[in-house]
């Protein structure tokens, strides 16, 4: 049996995290005036925090002192771990233990390959911390997707060369990352979106266990 690495990038992959930085977002920008909506929210997928409250002020045109926009962020990232505190296994997208558990089983290693600073922390929550061999987030990376840092550390952890690596990505900066690698991309969500990927799912539950045992064997 050969030997592949599958890493998995966490928010939109595995859970969906995506509507606790909205809702943290949305409060940050409410309390100081400025409206934000879904749409506004998509342009701040994938962004840091520093550049989301650039573009939040600049949205609502507000100017703030160095010090406030400090406060700002923490408290931002204060009430979005608040929210993922009160993460369950509930909270773990379609199809993703049966994925997780037929690589297991058939001996593949796996990695998390996140740029979330949370992601240990979320994988606890949500009981699949056991099933990583491997977990690289946003503590162990100086550089962000499209770079392919996070990968490339991913596959040297599970002793894989990138050319025999796998990746699960629902970002487009994401997909040129894991392309950038040189690694197989799958695109987790919406063909026209993730157009650069080698295959595209809208999720886990289109993934037949046959699919992946030709991931393994090719």
């Amino acid at each position: 049996m050969s030997k592949k690495g599958f890493i998995f990038d966490l928010d939109g992959v595995i859970v969906d995290t995506a509507k606790y930085h909205f809702l943290a977002w949305k409060k940050l920008a409410n309390g100081i005036g400025v409206d934000f909506t879904e749409t506004q929210n998509e342009q701040l997928k994938g962004v840091s925090r520093v550049k989301s409250l650039e573009k939040i002020l600049a949205w609502g045109n507000k100017t703030i002192l160095q010090e406030e926009f400090n406060q700002l962020m923490a408290k931002k990232n204060e009430d979005y771990l608040s929210y993922i505190a009160k993460m369950d296994a509930s909270e773990i997208l379609p199809d993703v233990p049966k994925v997780l558990s037929y690589l297991i089983k058939e001996k593949q290693p796996i990695s998390l390959g996140s740029a979330s600073k949370n992601a240990r922390e979320i994988l606890k929550k949500v009981n699949l911390y056991q099933q990583f061999d491997a977990i690289v987030d946003g503590n162990d990376v100086s550089k962000a997707k499209p770079d392919p840092e996070v990968f490339l550390i991913a596959a040297k952890l599970l002793k894989i060369k990138p050319e025999d690596c796998i990746v699960f990505e629902d970002s487009v900066a994401g997909i040129q990352a894991a392309n950038a690698a040189n690694m197989i991309s799958i695109g987790v969500g919406e063909k026209d979106v993730l157009q650069e990927a080698d295959y595209v799912f809208s999720d886990f539950t289109e993934m037949e266990n046959s699919f992946i045992e030709e991931l393994i064997n090719r």
